[in-house]
């Protein structure tokens, strides 16, 4: 069985919307007699969009038909009609993700992308997806180095740290190249961001709206953004206004970074400085790039150059492999089809590092998946000890409980994925500790990543096994 499933991804970011068109080929790679398992064989972008400044109907609000607009527009040049479209992701990224209508956004573009692999994407997750589409984790693989990567957008710079193919931390601050606006006929500034305020008032700038600031004086701004950005990558001391420029969290001071990557719309004049058009798109953002090349982050720590800059996103339009999972799994209430459940995965280390910090990784990571003071649903993913003894068993299932005890209040089923094949018996002792009060899903024999998202559906032979679709986001990367 060989077929082909076309793919669309949409990114409405701070700063630019834009959208791509892949083709995915998926394959049975299983004989005659084993039970079906479909992979990716092959995976080509077929379209590319044109970059569209995000349309804004205000500083608060995106409009949502002039996107709409855009997309369609973009489906008719492509010639794809949206009944061809298999699967998707529509992404909202940066700052354009805490605007008061990004929801009704994605309602607007319903039936344009499939089933969505991603609604809003916060902070961390946009981090991860960001990386990946950079080239970032397989450079840490095919290196066995720690790779840092700095997605610097309008509003917002992402950041993924990845060892030896695996995520280690993420991290995010409040620097992007258009948190200063300039109007381009005047020179006048049109907009500077709350934080940014902040440090210009912090470090006596002479730069206010309304007003032409002198090159020397941006320049200024941008040196200080920079150094902000080197203390995000522990290369220099933290300073008291770090806290403040941190969207969320930053990355852990014991990380040792030995190659970096850029993406976002600001790292094409990062990897190439232009001095010749400074205010082209009408903000800061060519300023920020430069900085950045002359910075400690580039002769302090080893340059990579990514896959993709601005486009790197966009890029991870959603991807399906489907597989089966282990014929022991436990489900005590058939919730079935579960679609888009996002993966939060366990490193190995993390799961041998005993109950204590076992429990602190699982809450921390939670934060992930926690917008506007909710929980998302949330699968999460262990590798499991290969025939562990009733008491390890028991310890797993009590770890696992107390890491989770925050989700646990919310009104969905804990969802488990292990790698190797002990769902049954984990998922019935999760559900026995938990009283028999809270619905649980435990299935194996399944491999997925943080950044995955993964559809369960109907169980099949007569209840032994689930189908499962693992929504990778792909990229444009060597395999």
């Amino acid at each position: 069985m060989r077929e082909e499933i076309l793919s669309v991804g949409i990114d409405i970011g701070t700063s630019t919307t834009q959208l791509v068109f892949s083709k995915i080929i998926i394959e049975n790679l299983a004989s005659n007699f084993s039970i079906p398992r479909i992979s990716i064989v092959d995976k080509k972008i077929i379209y590319r969009s044109e970059i569209y400044f995000t349309p804004l109907k205000s500083h608060r609000e995106i409009d949502g038909e002039k996107i709409r607009e855009l997309v369609e527009g973009e489906y008719l040049a492509a010639g794809i009609a949206p009944l061809d479209v298999k699967t998707g992701a529509v992404i909202i990224t940066g700052e354009t993700a805490r605007k008061q209508n990004a929801n009704d956004v994605l309602q607007k573009l319903s039936g344009l992308a499939g089933e969505f692999v991603v609604a809003t994407a916060g902070p961390d997750l946009e981090s991860i997806i960001s990386a990946r589409g950079a080239g970032s984790d397989k450079i840490s693989e095919e290196e066995d180095a720690t790779v840092i990567n700095l997605d610097v957008g309008g509003g917002t710079t992402n950041i993924a740290v990845f060892k030896e193919g695996k995520l280690l931390d993420t991290g995010c601050l409040d620097i992007g190249g258009r948190l200063i606006k300039i109007d381009e006929a005047s020179g006048k500034i049109l907009y500077i961001a709350e934080k940014i305020k902040e440090l210009i008032k912090l470090k006596n700038i002479p730069i206010e709206v309304g007003q032409k600031p002198s090159l020397e004086a941006l320049n200024i701004v941008v040196d200080e953004m920079v150094k902000l950005l080197e203390e995000s990558v522990n290369i220099r001391e933290k300073s008291d206004f770090y806290e403040k420029i941190l969207t969320n969290k930053g990355i852990r001071d014991d990380i040792e970074i030995e190659y970096i990557t850029f993406s976002g719309g600001v790292a094409d004049y990062v990897y190439n400085p232009n001095t010749k058009y400074l205010f082209k798109y009408g903000d800061i953002g060519i300023l920020l790039g430069m900085a950045i090349s002359k910075s400690n982050l580039c002769t302090k720590i080893k340059v990579r150059k990514s896959i993709e800059t601005i486009r790197a996103t966009v890029v991870g339009a959603g991807s399906h492999t489907t597989d089966i999972s282990g014929s022991t799994i436990t489900y005590t209430e058939d919730k079935f089809p579960i679609k888009n459940l996002p993966i939060l995965k366990l490193s190995e280390e993390e799961e041998n590092s005993g109950y204590e910090n076992m429990v602190k990784v699982i809450k921390e990571k939670l934060m992930w998946f926690k917008l506007e003071k909710e929980f998302q649903p949330v699968a999460i993913a262990i590798k499991g000890k290969l025939n562990p003894s009733f008491k390890e068993v028991q310890i797993l299932a009590k770890t696992l409980i107390s890491g989770l005890e925050e989700i646990l209040k919310e009104d969905f089923p804990t969802i488990l994925i292990v790698e190797n094949d002990i769902a049954k018996v984990l998922g019935q002792t999760l559900y026995r500790q938990l009283d028999f009060k809270k619905e649980v899903i435990c299935i194996d024999t399944i491999n997925v990543e943080n950044g995955d998202y993964i559809d369960i559906g109907k169980p099949l032979a007569n209840g032994r096994v689930v189908p499962v679709i693992i929504k990778t986001l792909i990229f444009n990367s060597k395999k």
